[in-house]
């Protein structure tokens, strides 16, 4: 049996117990905390479309970004090629109810995105370390075992942020500027590494101008095109959601029966998609809200839900498109079925758009993790050798633009399980910390 192999059957192995964990403490996050999603939903879209003059618990401390730049660079990284292809994805392994699951766990999670950030912006501030760096590195060290699992964390999510957030994504935007438009993968690979050579010597400030840049983009590309596509097919629109329904709860046939998917399948396929597109418990958002230095704490976990919900919601959009247009019926999978399902309203335009939007999509998401993998790198170096890391992040770029990553894709899953276990355990140990502090805002408001 070869590596791939090995690595596959892990990954099936991993995959019911990884659900049932996340879904487990995202019901019980959302019960301690009084469903923070649905009690703060209007509340969350106040804080980040009209945000607030920060107050950090130390002025004099120099701060990278604002609570809302994190905001924007977190929602960068959770919105990549893992929605465009991804869901696709997901349609074609799952069938039609794997949408539904998909906002089922979304919804649940965005329990877990408010914990992550609440015990970062409240661990960085009451932290009496000098430059402290933030998110799950910081908070861990409150719990037991959390010297260890601090630095296994941040070794971790330095090899997510190389592997997910720069190799795939420059993988992605190669396959993408090739088939679309023949460019040379060599000549992409030089382009992209150069890009990323810049955003890195910029330090935060070029990594958050570069962002706030790229996601007004990327998102209204995306929502604009896409509910086009669903315009377009306006007819089959509500037959569309009652079969996604219809599908979540019993086993369907499509194509004439060739293909069967059935409730396991749906609720496995939904629910992983949507943890591995919206990052949330991953806390890999709560390193950039943990460099805000911002008290208060509860308005920052408030605001950050906003990011797995937009998330999730253009995940769905693209689930929705994919099995009104029919198109889910074609035999095709990842960014084929995306582009086949756009063609029914652009024809010929829609390879264009949808491998604009994968390059773009990538770019954003290239940009956020070189942020999040310089954290780790400083953490676990003791801030030191920070050009190492840069050569490093510019090498994964180059060499992810210029080989397969079939391999590398299938340890992805195996990262994302350790990073989950190790952020989720310290929410579970933390909880009390969290409950009182929401209690107190709701006893405040």
């Amino acid at each position: 049996m070869d590596l791939l192999s090995v690595l596959k059957q892990i990954n099936v192995s991993l995959g019911w117990p990884l659900i049932i964990f996340v879904v487990a403490v995202a019901i019980i996050c959302t019960i301690a905390l009084s469903f923070v999603q649905i009690r703060y939903f209007f509340k969350a879209w106040k804080l980040t479309l009209f945000p607030e003059k920060v107050e950090t618990a130390n002025q004099k401390e120099k701060i990278d970004m604002t609570p809302f730049q994190a905001f924007v660079n977190a929602l960068s990284t959770s919105l990549g090629n893992g929605s465009i292809a991804g869901m696709a994805v997901a349609m074609t392994m799952g069938g039609p109810g794997a949408a539904f699951w998909m906002v089922v766990v979304g919804f649940l999670t965005m329990a877990i995105r408010f914990s992550e950030i609440f015990l970062s912006t409240y661990f960085r501030a009451t932290s009496t370390e000098k430059s402290a760096i933030g998110g799950p590195m910081l908070y861990l060290k409150s719990v037991a075992g959390g010297k260890v699992l601090s630095y296994l964390y941040a070794l971790l999510c330095l090899a997510f942020g190389l592997i997910v957030g720069c190799a795939i994504q420059t993988n992605s935007v190669r396959i993408s500027a090739f088939k679309t438009w023949g460019i040379s993968p060599l000549l992409i690979a030089i382009i992209v590494t150069v890009f990323v050579a810049y955003v890195i010597l910029g330090g935060a400030p070029r990594v958050v101008k570069m962002s706030n840049r790229i996601v007004p983009l990327k998102v209204g590309l995306f929502f604009g095109s896409t509910i086009i596509v669903l315009l377009y097919n306006y007819k089959t629109l509500i037959p569309a959601l009652q079969l996604i329904v219809k599908s979540a709860f019993s086993p369907t046939a499509i194509a004439g029966g060739v293909i069967g998917f059935t409730v396991q399948q749906a609720m496995r396929t939904g629910m992983l998609k949507n943890i591995n597109a919206t990052e949330s418990g991953l806390g890999t958002s709560a390193i950039f809200f943990g460099s805000t230095g911002s008290k208060n704490y509860v308005e920052s976990g408030i605001m950050s839900m906003l990011i797995t919900f937009i998330s999730t919601t253009v995940g769905f959009l693209i689930c929705w498109a994919i099995v009104a247009t029919g198109t889910i019926k074609s035999g095709l999978t990842s960014t084929a079925l995306t582009i086949e399902a756009y063609s029914t309203a652009f024809g010929s335009m829609a390879g264009w758009i949808v491998s604009f939007l994968s390059i773009t999509f990538g770019i954003g998401v290239m940009v956020g993790f070189i942020y999040i993998s310089k954290e780790c790198w400083l953490f676990l170096t003791n801030k030191r050798f920070g050009r190492v890391f840069d050569v490093i992040f510019c090498a994964f770029a180059f060499a992810g633009a210029m080989v397969k990553v079939d391999v590398i894709w299938e340890s992805v899953d195996i990262i994302l399980a350790g990073m989950l276990a190790i952020n989720l355990f310290a929410i579970m140990y933390l909880l009390p910390v969290i409950r009182k502090n929401v209690k107190a805002y709701i006893n405040q408001k």
